[in-house]
């Protein structure tokens, strides 16, 4: 039994005309009639009932019809599949990410991607949130990372883990023996963190306001890493996320946390409802997801071993 038998015999079934089913398929009638017949003999069993004009299926036909689309189901799925691997295996993914993010969460991610699909060519662009949405809109990026929710009703969201801020103290500084310490130390305490109008600032002076004051910072700089360089210098104590500072091992601060705060950030993917997500992106995506489980474990191993 051949395939080609197969697809001759679905034609008929379609059809139920010889005539107009050889048409279609770009044989003439004869060369299908004898290819239905050769099915028939392998068979073992009439597959059509020819009436005068008329064509119907037997009940051993209608049998085989129901295996032959099985059939081709499964090579169609295996066609899709196939052509998914071949889109892993060259193309391109443009990746939209938060500053904040970046810096921890992208390069183990890049990383084990590359492993797996080295000819996948990826683009990173640091972007402010407002950047983000809008360039996924003009189809500029495949996916976003930035903290939800994003409001808007062209992008669908995916959850990834929630970021919790902590203190960074420098060496010596009067913090530095406490396990945790209380958002109110910045009333009495110099600081160096990031401008007003950049989001993670704003749910400082937030949760600051709720307790009856606004941090003023003895300075303010757009980068973790200057701000970072300020700590360690001792100008002043700062907040980041938690996941950057013990990514970052600096033996010169302590990173404590911070008691009864709201300080909290859920980070998550974005991506435009309309527009087909290819396989390389999809699994780029499971990447992310294997990255921020490994961060929440090792998070909490340290949590459990203070």
């Amino acid at each position: 039994m051949e395939l080609r038998q197969l697809e001759y015999f679905r034609s008929v079934c379609q059809e139920l005309h010889f005539t107009r089913a050889a048409e279609k398929i770009g044989i003439s009638q004869p060369s299908l009639s004898q290819q239905i017949r050769l099915l028939e003999h392998e068979i073992g069993a009439p597959l059509f009932d020819r009436i005068g004009k008329k064509t119907a299926l037997t009940e051993s036909g209608r049998l085989l019809l129901k295996y032959t689309q099985n059939i081709f189901h499964e090579l169609e799925q295996a066609q899709t599949a196939i052509k998914e691997l071949n889109g892993l295996q060259r193309g391109n993914i443009s990746i939209g990410t938060l500053l904040t993010v970046e810096n921890y969460l992208i390069p183990p991610t890049l990383l084990n991607f590359h492993r797996l699909y080295p000819a996948i060519k990826i683009s990173v662009f640091g972007l402010r949130t407002e950047d983000i949405r809008k360039s996924l809109l003009e189809n500029k990026l495949d996916i976003g990372i930035v903290f939800l929710p994003m409001k808007d009703r062209e992008l669908e969201s995916i959850s990834l883990y929630k970021e919790e801020l902590a203190l960074a103290v420098p060496n010596g500084h009067p913090l530095e023996e406490q396990d945790m310490v209380h958002l109110d130390v910045l009333r009495t305490t110099s600081s160096v963190l990031f401008p007003e109008n950049y989001f993670l600032r704003q749910l400082i002076n937030k949760s600051c306001n709720d307790l009856g004051f606004l941090p003023q910072p003895t300075f303010e700089i757009t980068t973790m890493e200057s701000l970072i360089d300020m700590v360690e210098k001792g100008v002043g104590v700062t907040i980041l996320p938690k996941p950057y500072l013990e990514c970052l091992n600096n033996n010169k601060i302590r990173v404590i946390p911070i008691l009864n705060s709201n300080l909290s950030r859920e980070v998550g993917i974005v991506y435009r409802k309309d527009k087909y997500m290819g396989a390389a992106t999809r699994m780029f995506i499971d990447q992310l997801k294997a990255t921020t489980i490994n961060l929440n474990y090792r998070t909490n191993k340290d949590t459990d071993t203070d």
